[in-house]
């Protein structure tokens, strides 16, 4: 009888555990449209493979009645479990306790899970829903805050981290998403800011509402702290599940490979006919992708963020792979500031987790501008020639159409070691485009000219010149600068085959304690 007691303690005090800060709170979250910690957990996690850890925890504090206010599990559910069979770490916050808020035993919790997650190798993914430290544990709190920095970045390229924000997340709570490695947001009810409404509207007089400030639709257009945007809470998971499916458990593994009943040899005539004749009008490139991959599938990273580039994951005859696009739907798929760093980032990414980088090139150059000489255009551009030059793994390059200038350099090149370059027929690469290479190259004899038809004809035949001189695939094929040209309809094909050819492929960079890339 007595150990049937103890037993009945042990699951009276789980039930406890379970109910975090009671059924009204409970109420209050559903009201919001949020779902509890727990049940956050259990749509992540593959059915019944949750194990947790802490459940009986609480927080130390006695100050400010605190002694009074005690809560099993004291603010976050942390533990283990499976995605597709594969082990990950996770920790949510529990909105219920305290308004989520962290303390020192609170922290303590989630780096035990970090730290058994390097120790096996797997991810960790925060589900975050939180008002930031708890002020009635002071210094205490934001100890509790640095803990688990220095573990993100201990943790960063060695086990994917992703943050997933379902509420409030504000203050230094905020540095530790901006630490991992992707991070999704719920639109109308997550937001992240380092400072709020209030304290802007003291320091600097400007109003402006939570949403604005740091709103969903904020930070996936216009900062790009957000790499997706999800409606609700059911959404936001299950992108989880989604991304998690395209990456390796740690840098020591490649991303896991799924049996593909799509024909690697799909011809797609369409692509023959895709670029169009006029070499200013624009197209879809994620309709390109969607036309050469596994199924059509892309799963689109910082969709609504510097449109002008396109990055993502997808998969070739099952091999997941990092795709980087120019955009030429948007602002002519030019390079700026927002989509260097941008690319650049995921590129990293990739090369951190051994996923091999598709690039599919039209660019017609770096935007110009003050705007973009004043913000760094220089130092945020080398981020992308930095990453590629930097990147080890299989690089596979196709060049469509415009491949200008610095931005031909910058867009895996062979000589930042593109591993197997290709080019459609259609294909432009050279220092800049016609009209402005016959600027530069016959300004003189243009000025002598005095009749205005005349100097028309004779701008229209150079630049028909130039055109067939150096718009074309051919003369970088010359040197050997692109492997081969290519038929469009071909291009699946051909980028499942170098992607085989170069599975085994073995690079090193040299020995370093580490490399110091322009920020």
């Amino acid at each position: 009888m007595v150990n049937q007691t103890k037993i009945n303690e042990l699951i009276e005090k789980r039930v406890k555990a379970k109910l975090g800060g009671g059924e009204k709170r409970i109420e209050s979250q559903h009201a919001k449209g949020k779902l509890t910690a727990r049940e956050r957990i259990e749509l992540l996690l593959d059915d019944d493979s949750f194990e947790e850890f802490d459940m009986f925890v609480t927080h130390r504090t006695k100050s400010f009645g605190l002694d009074k206010q005690k809560y099993l599990s004291d603010g976050v559910i942390t533990g283990h479990g499976t995605i597709d069979g594969r082990i990950v770490y996770v920790f949510s916050q529990d909105f219920t306790v305290f308004g989520g808020s962290l303390s020192e035993t609170y922290a303590l919790k989630i780096c035990k899970i970090m730290d058994m997650a390097m120790k096996i190798g797997a991810p960790v993914i925060g589900l975050n829903d939180s008002g930031g430290a708890r002020i009635q544990e002071g210094v205490r709190s934001l100890a509790g805050y640095a803990e688990i920095f220095q573990r993100n970045i201990m943790a960063s390229g060695v086990i994917p981290q992703i943050s997933s924000i379902l509420g409030p997340c504000a203050g230094g709570a905020v540095y530790s998403p901006a630490l991992t490695d992707f991070t999704i947001m719920t639109d109308q009810t997550s937001y992240m800011f380092v400072t709020g409404p209030k304290v802007v509207e003291t320091v600097t007089g400007e109003m402006v509402s939570t949403e604005e400030l740091g709103g969903a639709h904020i930070h996936s257009t216009k900062s790009g702290v957000s790499h997706f945007l999800a409606e609700n809470d059911e959404e936001n998971i299950l992108l989880l599940r989604k991304l998690m499916s395209y990456l390796p458990s740690n840098n020591l593994e490649d991303p896991p490979i799924i049996r593909c009943t799509d024909p690697i040899d799909r011809l797609e005539d369409v692509l023959n006919e895709f670029i169009p004749e006029n070499p200013n009008q624009p197209y879809d490139m994620v309709n390109v992708i969607s036309t050469i991959t596994d199924r059509g599938e892309f799963m689109e990273v910082h969709r609504n963020y510097a449109r002008n580039i396109v990055v993502g994951f997808a998969r070739f005859n099952g091999r997941p792979v990092g795709i980087v696009a120019n955009q030429p739907k948007y602002y002519a798929g030019v390079l700026d500031i927002e989509a260097s760093r941008k690319a650049a980032r995921f590129v990293r990414f990739c090369d951190a987790f051994n996923i091999p980088l598709v690039t599919l090139v039209d660019v017609p150059g770096f935007l110009p501008g003050t705007g973009q000489e004043y913000g760094g255009i220089i130092l945020h551009g080398a981020k992308l020639l930095f990453a590629y030059g930097e990147a080890t793994v299989p690089k596979v390059t196709i060049t469509l159409r415009k491949s200008y200038g610095g931005a031909h350099d910058v867009m895996s090149c062979k000589q930042l070691r593109g591993d197997i370059n290709y080019a459609w027929p259609t294909a432009e690469i050279a220092v800049m485009g016609a009209k402005g290479a016959v600027e530069v190259l016959e300004g003189r004899n243009i000025n002598k000219i005095d009749d205005a038809e005349e100097k028309r004809e004779y701008i229209t035949q150079k630049e028909d010149e130039y055109t067939k001189k150096f718009a074309n695939p051919y003369e970088a094929a010359k040197y050997g600068f692109i492997d081969d040209v290519i038929e469009p309809r071909n291009t699946r094909f051909r980028i499942i085959r170098a992607l085989e050819l170069l599975a085994n492929k073995k690079e090193v960079n040299p020995p370093k304690k580490h490399s110091n890339i322009p920020l």
